[in-house]
């Protein structure tokens, strides 16, 4: 499905891939796995991610089982664009914590003939889309959907539940803060919440 092909290669048709679903999904664990493959491929690649994630390293992609590449931190989506040199393949990780921008900076990319590959959550602890998540998924060419496992069932997890009292849309966690749940675990596990908010 996604060909690193010297056809591919000589023509520069470039397209945007998004791999995106809940927290200990394994996202980034596919995303190091094609750009790992594209390298192999003698592609050139750049990779990046949000500034703020800095949960194991500063300047590495690291997915939760500590399978890293090398990337660039940046501020916002708009200095991807300026610092994409010549290049066969982007990529990008947490998707979610960037700007509304960011859909279309993957878009100018693609045009330009470049593999572009997102991964990010799709939705936040509340259950709500996420950042510029559902725009990307709009435009891309190819979207894989991967699950976690339910932490209280055992079944597929698509939900992303906090386990802290904090409010804050954006905030970084591992295990200690966040448990992936199917549907009907994170729909209990919100009324419990709520009926516990009212004693």
């Amino acid at each position: 499905m996604f060909l690193e092909s010297k056809a591919n290669k000589d023509s520069k048709k470039g397209w945007i891939e998004v791999i995106t679903g809940s927290m200990f999904s394994g996202k980034t664990e596919e995303l190091l796995r094609r750009l790992k493959r594209a390298r192999i491929a003698n592609q050139r690649v750049e990779i990046f991610k949000p500034k703020i994630d800095i949960r194991y390293s500063d300047e590495q992609v690291v997915s939760h089982d500590q399978n890293a590449i090398h990337s660039t931190p940046v501020d916002s989506s708009g200095n991807i664009l300026l610092l994409t040199g010549n290049v066969d393949v982007v990529g990008i990780d947490e998707a979610q914590f960037f700007d509304k921008g960011l859909s279309g900076v993957c878009t100018t990319l693609a045009n330009q003939g470049i593999r572009v590959i997102v991964a990010g959550l799709d939705m936040d602890f509340k259950g709500k889309p996420f950042g510029p998540i559902p725009e990307l998924l709009a435009v891309a060419e190819y979207v894989t959907k991967v699950h976690a496992i339910c932490m209280r069932c055992g079944d597929l997890a698509q939900f992303s539940h906090r386990l802290t009292q904090e409010e804050q849309t954006i905030m970084l966690g591992e295990k200690e803060e966040y448990e992936p749940l199917c549907r009907a675990c994170f729909i209990e596990a919100l009324q419990k919440e709520k009926e516990q908010k009212k004693l």
